[in-house]
């Protein structure tokens, strides 16, 4: 692996740029697709998992919950059910989102929800959208520069070797306010499409963005993981430039998207959250909204927010809290609950972030150990568990393994008093054994107790 390396996935192309030239034969498809998923969204067992996500939510599980995402799309294809069969790019980005949710719902549905709904993203210039959308982009004054290698052509995910943009702190004044505004005619064409797609079959919603904190995995790309690890201790006061005028920047884009009612994705009809609020797993919450929630202007007070500085896993509790939470917490405070890590082992910094303002959910990495995780987060938060995704990749497929890695966890979030979840992600490669991620979904689903 090439210096200064890491990988990430790239986000989905944006629908919004495509002329939205819907065909006859582009809407049947779409329609008796969303119409299989309204039929799905309408069985009593939707409510029931609703439910169950806003009790472990509020701390009070009914049982442990599981989940499965970031999946490695390319090989999960079975007798076609994910093969596109619209021509237009803004047909084709509904096809693509339905068609997964119905072969999820199939093959490895967990603890997911469907609902029957389709949500439209409203256009916002400046925000590029994708399964993993990124409102950094370029958006603050400063552009990646990197070098890639793919290993498999059909993987979204490779390696990335990024330039040094910000090596001095003449270079960090290159990080400026965005500038976010709602394009109103791309908007307003979107939903009138979706409107002519999917009236009579199932609901539209047009949303908002989901705002997150990850500062460091947007300095990483600017600068390189390297050197950035080396300047907090030889260049602090770069570092710091580098984050207060980044995280000043994001407070301001944060202004914005209040401003102009773009925060999302709390829906308009109701109260309840759509499923992918948070990264991962359902944010169903009866504590959201906030006391004064205007549909037509949601704040952040009235969503999640999910932040995590994963390069800092090997970085001294000191450090995590002058670099990271010294600046995060500023955004935080602005949300009404707060998913905190990622891949990161967390269990030694327990103590450290546990300040962090609305925190709800702590990420446990594969490599966490869950004893002193659990220990330590006892019943004050919920432990989100990341189970290896490396089970895939072994020549033999152990489903006992699998089952015997949940029950530990299990085990020793029960002695602690530990709301859990599991969510099986940062699925790089199944080997095109999509089967077996099918049956991780069911051994998981009986080890937790579901079946």
């Amino acid at each position: 692996m090439l210096p200064n390396t890491v990988i990430v996935a790239h986000a989905e192309p944006c629908y919004m740029e495509t002329d939205m030239n819907i065909t006859a034969n582009d809407r049947d498809i779409l329609r008796e697709l969303a119409g299989r998923m309204a039929e799905i969204g309408a069985l009593p067992v939707q409510r029931e998992k609703i439910e169950m996500w806003k009790a472990l939510n509020r701390l009070k599980p009914v049982r442990p919950m599981a989940m499965v995402d970031n999946i490695p799309w390319h090989e999960m294809d079975v007798d076609g059910e994910l093969t596109l069969q619209t021509e237009d790019e803004f047909s084709r980005y509904f096809e693509t989102k339905i068609r997964r949710t119905l072969y999820a719902w199939k093959h490895m549905r967990a603890d997911m929800v469907v609902e029957p709904v389709v949500h439209v993203p409203k256009a916002i210039r400046g925000v590029k959208y994708g399964d993993q959308p990124s409102p950094t982009a370029g958006a603050l004054g400063v552009e990646v520069v990197e070098n890639t290698i793919a290993i498999d052509a059909n993987n979204t995910i490779v390696s990335h070797q990024y330039i040094d943009q910000l090596a001095t702190e003449e270079d960090a004044m290159k990080i400026v306010h965005p500038k976010y505004e709602l394009d109103e005619e791309r908007t307003a064409l979107a939903e009138q499409t979706a409107h002519e797609i999917f009236d009579g079959v199932i609901e539209i919603e047009m949303q908002g963005y989901f705002s997150a904190f990850s500062a460091w995995d947007d300095i990483l790309k600017w600068r390189g993981a390297q050197q950035m690890l080396i300047d907090l201790a030889d260049k602090p006061e770069l570092m710091h430039r580098i984050m207060s005028r980044y995280t000043d920047a994001r407070l301001a884009m944060l202004d914005q998207f209040e401003e102009q009612g773009l925060v999302g994705p709390l829906r308009a009809t109701t109260s309840t959250f759509n499923q992918n609020v948070i990264p991962c797993s359902p944010g169903y919450s009866d504590e959201l909204p906030a006391d004064g929630y205007d549909p037509a202007n949601p704040r952040a007070i009235d969503n999640w927010t999910h932040g995590a500085a994963q390069i800092f896993d090997g970085v001294s509790p000191a450090m995590h809290q002058e670099f990271e939470l010294d600046y995060a917490n500023k955004w935080y405070s602005r949300f009404g609950l707060v998913y905190y890590g990622c891949c990161d082992e967390l269990h030694n910094k327990i103590d450290l972030i546990r300040q962090i303002p609305n925190l709800r959910k702590i990420s446990m990495s594969p490599t966490s150990n869950v004893e002193i995780g659990a220990e330590k987060i006892g019943g004050d938060f919920v432990f989100s568990h990341k189970p290896n995704p490396a089970v895939f990749v072994t020549d033999s497929w152990e489903p006992d393994v699998v089952a015997h890695d949940i029950q530990k966890t299990v085990d020793a979030c029960a002695r602690f008093g530990c709301p859990v979840e599991f969510v099986m992600k940062d699925i790089s490669t199944i080997q095109y054994k999509p089967q077996r991620l099918w049956e991780w979904a069911s051994v998981a689903m009986k080890t937790v107790g579901a079946e």
